[in-house]
């Protein structure tokens, strides 16, 4: 997918919270700043003169996104933090005594105005180098593709033990209480599922992961997902149960697609179904370069705290722990079966 970092909010951010990207961008540029408490700063003259435009094309820019830009660490020096930077940096400011506040840039809001000047050269070899470095970034930390990104994540083993155990509730009521072929009618409630949580079924989100037909969806999904899918999945199995044993009569496909929709539109289902939604779409943007059109209106930059968890010092090596744990593992599985 090829992004225009001048158009998106979202796009820019999920760059500039990436730590990883970001430290690599500013090895790879080298560009000379003031190092002053502990990062380094730039004035707009500095700013300027690297993106080759004039000072005032960056005030421009400036005014126009400044809430975007103070966000990532522009700052207006003033009072006594003025006071000491002029103390250190005289030489290289160039202002008068007179001067009561001066624009500063760190490296995060430096790469942002590069990211948002439509009239410079620079800026957009800039930005082409930083779409490259951000996908190598990522995809260095999780070793390859990021289809499993998700498993990096400590919490996802017991999020995916706990669904698997809802999940076999749900199948054993759709096997009691709904009428149609073994083959097609576990598939068809999944669907109505996926539908209802992420307004896409499982061939369309094969498509946007581009998934395998030997991939398993669920392996892809994050913990807070599949918690969510878990909850939903087991309130329809219960529902299945009531309807069935009051009437004693098999639910048809359409029957359990209006018990799905009812409990989608349930007010205590919203606030987790927006979440997963939030989540996944987030998360499937900022690392997969996966888009879910359908839920768009979900999607936000992936926080500083996700990329920790995900690429991070907070990640696991999933299939690692897998390795070392796979006779417990297989233990259990053994005394699953004989249950």
């Amino acid at each position: 997918m090829k992004k225009d970092l001048t158009q998106s909010n979202i796009e820019r951010q999920n760059i500039l919270n990436n730590r990883f990207a970001v430290d690599k961008i500013a090895s790879t540029l080298e560009i000379e700043g003031m190092l002053f408490e502990g990062e380094y700063r730039f004035t707009k003259q500095m700013v300027a003169d690297f993106y080759e435009v004039d000072e005032r094309t960056i005030e421009r820019c400036v005014e126009q996104n400044t809430e975007e830009l103070k966000h990532n660490g522009y700052v207006l020096s003033k009072g006594k933090h003025l006071k000491e930077l002029k103390l250190q940096f005289a030489h290289v400011i160039n202002v008068g005594s007179k001067t009561t506040q001066l624009a500063l840039f760190n490296f995060r809001s430096f790469l942002n105005i590069g990211m948002l000047l439509t009239e410079s050269d620079k800026a957009k070899q800039v930005r082409g180098l930083i779409l490259d470095i951000v996908i190598n970034s990522i995809n260095e930390k999780v070793g390859g593709g990021t289809k499993y990104i998700n498993r990096r994540d400590t919490n996802y083993l017991s999020a995916a033990i706990i669904e698997q155990n809802y999940r076999k509730t749900l199948t054993a009521a759709v096997g009691r209480c709904v009428n149609g072929h073994p083959n097609y009618k576990y598939a068809q409630v999944t669907d109505l599922i996926y539908k209802a949580i992420f307004k896409e079924n499982a061939k369309e989100y094969r498509e946007i992961l581009k998934l395998s037909s030997t991939d398993n969806v669920r392996h892809t999904l994050y913990a807070e997902v599949l918690l969510v899918i878990s909850s939903f999945e087991n309130g329809v199995g219960a529902q299945l149960e009531r309807i069935y044993q009051k009437s004693n009569n098999q639910l048809t496909i359409d029957e359990v697609g209006q018990v799905i929709t009812q409990l989608a539109d349930a007010p205590s289902q919203q606030p987790y179904l927006n979440d997963a939604r939030t989540k996944m779409a987030s998360r499937d943007y900022g690392f997969r370069d996966a888009y879910h059109g359908n839920i768009a209106e979900y999607l936000k930059a992936v926080t500083p705290e996700e990329f920790e968890r995900f690429i991070g010092s907070e990640s696991i090596d999933f299939d690692k722990i897998l390795e070392e744990n796979k006779d417990v593992l297989k233990r259990l599985k053994q005394a699953e079966d004989e249950q």
